[in-house]
């Protein structure tokens, strides 16, 4: 009989990890398209891997994440893992012949995210995909569209603020989120919304920092305290490779400040993407103030992770978000903003 072409074929996934975001996007999204089955997992324990077995009718549990890798009953692997194995997963899957879905944030560091990028193109029949940043993915295409249609002229300045409007909170317990041992030189949103800013207006050249820990010590889950390294406060001034200054402030302490918003500032025109509403403003030279850009609906974008990964396996498309070319970049991003603000002094872009 003869085989059916790849773009038929089925595709057998294991999860490597069960978190949230698995839960929420990846399973029902991997279910939800045809000839796609999900058919092991793999968690932190054996019990709360069944409990997701369960839960999403999954066939195999595997004790161990290299087991899960190792076995012959998958094609690809989706790591749904805090960041301190990604990299180790990813190359075991990789060896092992299957195409990777890997979580943001892509890596422990930089030097990590290039030897998983040496290893994926070292495999190039192989997907290699970093799970992209979600906030914007309903507006990129308009913001991209305009900037390259000339709206704003030339580029001259960018403002990010994404931070939790909440008041510092020192009592609570630590997260990975806050633990530099499971997540890297990652802190706060600073590699989601590079990535973003990356889409829009290309890559930073040199940054410079200053950050701050204000509680500095968490108990964690055991109830034992914990030194805490991972800053809730950020500032970051950089140059873009394409000459204009780009300003970001992160902040988990900035207690009812202002909405989240970024701001493309340039010769002509004016661009304010409300980062909540998910709605972006614009105004050009003469006009007395911003006004609403609509979005047409052939322009709003949205999540679709899962079928950009699956399409690929099967030769429909390539990988545009997020490739890991563009992981390793905002890896590099977070890095020098750790070491700019540990040596007070600037960094180059690429490290």
């Amino acid at each position: 009989m003869r085989a059916k072409p790849e773009k038929e074929r089925n595709v057998r996934i294991g999860l490597v990890g069960a978190g949230g975001n698995m839960r929420a996007k990846h399973i029902p999204g991997f279910q939800a398209i045809e000839g796609v089955e999900i058919v092991s997992v793999a968690n932190r324990s054996r019990e709360s891997a069944e409990r997701v077995a369960a839960e999403f009718d999954i066939p195999k549990v595997y004790d161990t994440w290299a087991e899960l890798v190792d076995a012959g009953d998958t094609d690809a692997i989706c790591i749904g893992t805090w960041p301190y194995v990604h990299c180790a997963v990813t190359l075991s899957a990789l060896e092992c012949n299957k195409h990777v879905l890997c979580e943001a944030r892509m890596a422990m560091n930089a030097h990590e995210a290039r030897i998983m990028l040496d290893a994926a193109r070292n495999n190039p029949h192989l997907v290699a995909q970093v799970v992209p940043a979600p906030m914007t993915l309903e507006l990129d295409r308009t913001i991209s569209d305009l900037i390259a249609e000339g709206y704003l002229g030339e580029l001259l300045a960018v403002e990010i603020r994404a931070t939790s409007r909440e008041f510092v909170d020192r009592k609570s317990a630590l997260t990975w989120r806050q633990d530099a041992e499971l997540s890297g030189c990652s802190a706060l949103a600073l590699g989601i919304y590079y990535e973003i800013m990356m889409r829009w207006v290309g890559p930073a050249v040199c940054v410079a920092a200053m950050t701050r820990v204000h509680v500095p010590y968490r108990k964690n889950a055991d109830g034992r305290l914990r030194a805490v390294t991972v800053p809730d406060h950020i500032e970051v001034l950089c140059e873009l490779a394409s000459g204009a200054i780009a300003r970001l402030n992160f902040s988990a302490v900035t207690g009812l400040g202002p909405s989240n918003e970024a701001w493309l500032f340039g010769s002509e025109g004016t661009l304010r993407v409300n980062l909540d509403a998910k709605t972006v403003f614009g105004g050009k030279r003469g006009d007395a103030e911003l006004g609403e850009i609509p979005i047409p609906p052939e322009k709003r974008g949205g999540w679709r992770v899962e079928e950009e990964f699956v399409n690929s396996i099967r030769g429909k498309e390539a990988v545009r978000l997020t490739r890991f070319e563009d992981g390793v970049r905002y890896m590099e991003f977070t890095e020098a903003v750790a070491r700019a603000a540990q040596s007070g002094q600037s960094m180059s872009l690429p490290l």
